[in-house]
């Protein structure tokens, strides 16, 4: 644990991470269908999400707002540019396969275990790398995920 690290940067840092963990949520349907109970530990998520989506282009915008305001921005220490970089681009990932899933689902109707399989691999992939890295960014550290550190690193540099 980094404890040089001051708390607001930890909790910012994690703070990030929230946009792919909502953004994920739209694959949730077949999980929470069949374990309900599951659903209330994203209670709390509930105000963050009506704020998100309450905004027109409310993604977008915030998507290059971070971007543009933060992870290229020189005001921002390393850890906080790294993080949001890094959750941008969980979230991308996260986007794109909703596009390529939306493009498949109907070749894919007539096999719907396959679907729900995607699904919900996606939804607790998503789940675990937010989770972890919240965690990493609350102990002070960078969450190092495979490929996409790396590409967090390269973008988030000055």
């Amino acid at each position: 644990m980094n404890d040089t690290m001051p708390w607001s940067q930890r909790l910012g840092a994690a703070a990030f991470y929230l946009i792919p963990l909502i953004e994920s949520l739209d694959f949730a349907s077949f999980i929470f269908r069949d374990l309900p109970a599951l659903q209330y530990l994203f209670i709390p998520l509930v105000p963050v999400i009506q704020i998100y989506e309450a905004i027109p282009f409310g993604r977008l915008l915030i998507f290059f707002g971070i971007f543009f305001g933060i992870v290229r921005s020189d005001r921002f220490s390393d850890f906080i540019r790294f993080n949001a970089m890094q959750a941008l681009l969980v979230s991308i990932i996260v986007s794109i396969s909703g596009f390529l899933l939306s493009l498949l689902a109907p070749s894919f109707g007539t096999i719907p275990l396959l679907v729900e399989t995607l699904v919900n691999t996606l939804f607790f992939g998503v789940v675990v790398a937010a989770g972890y890295s919240m965690v990493q960014s609350i102990r002070g550290e960078r969450a190092e995920i495979p490929a996409i550190s790396e590409a967090a690193e390269l973008q988030s540099r000055m």
